[in-house]
């Protein structure tokens, strides 16, 4: 059998077998595609994207909503030899025109109710990238419809001539300034992350994988390239935000493998409190991005009570660094477990030393799936990608405050930047800021992550306004909401008279984090939670 060296070498084998072609690959909305139509798809978009002018390392952004469009996309694009950027669809017009400039997209597949953003965000660029849009019953001047593009479309007449070693994929992740960073991986390091977490997670080609993440989200991404390269099945869903439709879904289809995150696992515990669920075909349930409560253990046993629980650690950076044996939850307490096959990770002091069992360090991992850099920055690369241990290697420092034990079982302990993780996603607190001071009354704000057991940290913002404007709490976090994903409006606001500052004149977030400790909002000042 030939070997897979490229991130969509599995789907040429699925899709082009008659015995495989009609294995269903994906079900979508309810509708079920399967590995023949996904690769038909893929082909006709890599020759759309040819005659479009996308060559091999290329840049193609998809803003779509997790959907069948989103899956071939993402195949089409590594068939033409380019590179994938997903965009999370509730990205802004100022976000978008950003990540489009950035990475200099030859070309954007999107769909037509994103139609007032792209637009907004295409029209402000110099050499604006063709536009595939998904649901246009009319070509216009800015936006070709993707249905009769494909009509008329055949396959490339030779395969790129991609290696192992060319780019995949762009992931955008915010960082600790206002504009989010690049993260490059190659088809060799995604290819080696999808097998090695098929092999701690012990999946085989039977399982059907119900998905409610957003595959702009690396968690959600894997899901798919998981699920391709076993030729299983994909259940995949927009969102969560219809949790009776995902609970029958995954009971239809008959899940086998469920991952979320604290948040989705926190409104299935409430809605089995008032009415008990049972989802015996799950096997796998997993959780990362923020800390899964040891309290939501015995209740996710209950829901799911056949099922191996995993908690794991990652960063877009490197996709997963960590799984603990779902035998050893309760064994270990708090802990995120070992690195994944075929890695390494380990804790250094701050001057680079091995620290001792049970002291705080740094987090480095190695391994085949750690990203090459961050697009267009050397700055930001060189603060994340070290000197390893081998001359030449290159290891990624976390900057994630680590402990490990004796056993070398690993326990998060913090951060040492600003970034927030929140509802599984990264939130840079300068961005909100920013947003916040757009808002007309809006003297100073300042935004910090405080510990949630449901959402891993909540947004909390603390606005200084100008007493002549009638702001409030409501108001402030409904002006926000016209710049920001919703994921980062901020969960609370505390409207405060000034805000604490260091010598230097700067705002001081450790005053406002120390003030955060132990105290609620509604005890301090004005806020609100959604």
């Amino acid at each position: 059998m030939k070997a897979h060296r490229l991130l969509h070498d599995h789907l040429l084998q699925w899709g082009a077998r008659g015995s495989t072609r009609d294995r269903v690959a994906l079900i979508a909305d309810g509708k079920p595609y399967t590995f023949g139509r996904l690769l038909d798809a893929a082909l006709r978009l890599a020759g759309v994207l040819h005659a479009r002018g996308v060559q091999r390392g290329d840049r193609v952004a998809i803003y779509l909503e997790n959907s069948w469009t989103a899956a071939f996309a993402i195949y089409g694009t590594l068939l033409a030899g380019g590179v994938f950027v997903l965009i999370n669809p509730q990205t802004r017009a100022e976000k978008l025109e950003f990540i489009l400039r950035d990475c200099s997209a030859q070309a954007v597949v999107t769909e037509q109710p994103l139609e007032p953003i792209f637009l907004d965000a295409i029209g402000r660029l110099e050499q604006p990238p063709a536009v595939l849009c998904a649901g246009q019953r009319a070509a216009s001047r800015q936006a070709e419809p993707l249905e009769s593009a494909l009509a008329t479309a055949s396959a490339p007449a030779a395969p790129a001539p991609t290696i192992p070693l060319d780019l995949a994929a762009i992931l955008y992740t915010s960082g600790s300034t206002a504009t989010p960073k690049g993260v490059m991986q190659t088809h060799q390091s995604m290819l080696f992350t999808t097998g090695s977490l098929i092999e701690y997670l012990r999946l085989t080609a039977d399982e059907r994988i119900l998905c409610v993440l957003p595959l702009s989200f690396d968690y959600g991404l894997y899901q798919l390239l998981m699920t391709v390269a076993l030729g299983a099945c994909l259940v995949l869903e927009r969102s969560f935000a219809f949790p009776g439709q995902v609970m029958s879904r995954m009971r239809d289809e008959e899940a086998s493998v469920f991952p979320g995150v604290p948040t989705i696992f926190a409104t299935l515990l409430a809605t089995h409190r008032r009415a008990p669920l049972s989802f015996p075909s799950v096997g796998r349930v997993t959780n990362t991005a923020a800390a899964l409560p040891e309290e939501f253990v015995a209740g996710l046993r209950e829901i799911f009570p056949n099922a191996l629980i995993y908690k794991m650690y990652g960063l877009t950076e490197c996709k997963r660094v960590s799984y603990l044996e779902p035998e050893l939850i309760d064994a270990k307490p708090g802990s995120v477990g070992k690195p994944i096959p075929g890695t390494e990770a380990y804790v250094l002091s701050a001057d680079g030393q091995p620290v001792s069992p049970g002291a705080t360090g740094i987090l480095y991992v190695r391994g085949p799936h750690v990203m090459a850099g961050y697009w267009n920055r050397p700055d930001l690369t060189a603060q994340m990608l070290k000197p390893g241990k081998l001359p030449g290697e290159r290891v990624l420092c976390t900057h994630d405050l680590f402990r490990i034990d004796e056993e070398g079982f690993l326990y998060f302990v913090g951060r040492t930047d600003d970034i927030i993780k929140t509802r599984g996603e990264k939130v840079s607190p300068v961005e909100v800021e920013n947003a916040l001071h757009r808002i007309p009354g809006v003297r100073e704000a300042a935004v910090v992550g405080v510990p949630d057991p449901h959402l891993g940290e909540a947004v909390r913002a603390y606005v200084v306004v100008d007493p002549s404007n009638h702001l409030t709490v409501h108001s402030i976090r409904a002006g926000s909401a016209k710049f920001l994903e919703s994921y980062m409006v901020p969960t609370e606001v505390i409207l405060c008279e000034s805000l604490p500052r260091s010598p230097n004149g700067k705002v001081n977030r450790r005053d406002l984090l120390e003030q955060s400790h132990g105290t609620s909002a509604a005890d301090v000042h004005e806020s609100v939670a959604p």
